[in-house]
């Protein structure tokens, strides 16, 4: 396999667990938190402020779709005028571009998809589940309480979209944007993992 896959997914849907079987399938590396590590080592920013970034992007969405452009929209915009988190984004999609040019990799959420769009050896994976699926794996993977879980689902789901649709041009979740969007609870993991596998290897 040659190809950089990215993996975007709904909160609690199995997405990361999806990526990371995947790319034992494959052998080769998977990226999430490894690749806020690597961002933050080679930045100097801290861990903490790559996860940050992606819950204070509602403001600035605000101020970008009232401007009618995206975050990056205006070109009088110079890298010394840019916020921290949009310092912080930058140095972020240059790790994800170094780490395309190491060789196949799978690459689980941080606009991936977006940052790589001008490479042809990329293929942009949506991973999707149903509510009550989400709600389970919501309560029993990160202990939240049964009635607030939905709630969180959709908080965290419009967190996602508001980090997307601020950094990129393109709409967080939209089919356009990928190659393949797949529903992960209607067969289980395995099953996923195993069509998404024999989709790459059909393009390969």
């Amino acid at each position: 396999m040659n190809k950089i896959v990215t993996i975007s997914r709904q909160y609690a849907s199995g997405g990361r667990e999806v990526a990371e079987k995947l790319a034992a399938e494959y052998g080769i590396p998977f990226y999430d938190r490894a690749l806020i590590a690597r961002a933050a080592k080679e930045s100097g920013f801290a861990e903490a402020a790559f996860d940050n970034v992606e819950m204070k992007a509602t403001n600035s969405l605000l101020y970008s779709i009232a401007m009618g452009m995206n975050a990056y929209g205006s070109p009088d915009i110079g890298y010394t005028h840019l916020s921290l988190d949009d310092r912080i984004y930058i140095a972020q999609s240059d790790v994800i571009r170094k780490i395309a040019d190491e060789g196949p990799c799978i690459i689980v959420g941080r606009c991936a998809d977006y940052v790589l769009r001008e490479r042809k050896d990329v293929i942009n994976i949506f991973v999707w589940s149903s509510m009550p699926f989400r709600i389970k794996r919501a309560v029993e993977r990160d202990g939240i309480e049964p009635e607030k879980a939905e709630e969180t689902i959709i908080r965290m789901d419009k967190r996602r979209a508001n980090y997307y649709n601020y950094h990129a041009v393109e709409r967080w979740g939209a089919v356009t944007n990928y190659h393949l969007a797949i529903q992960n609870d209607f067969r289980g993991v395995d099953k996923t993992v195993e069509v998404i596998k024999q989709f790459i290897d059909s393009v390969d």
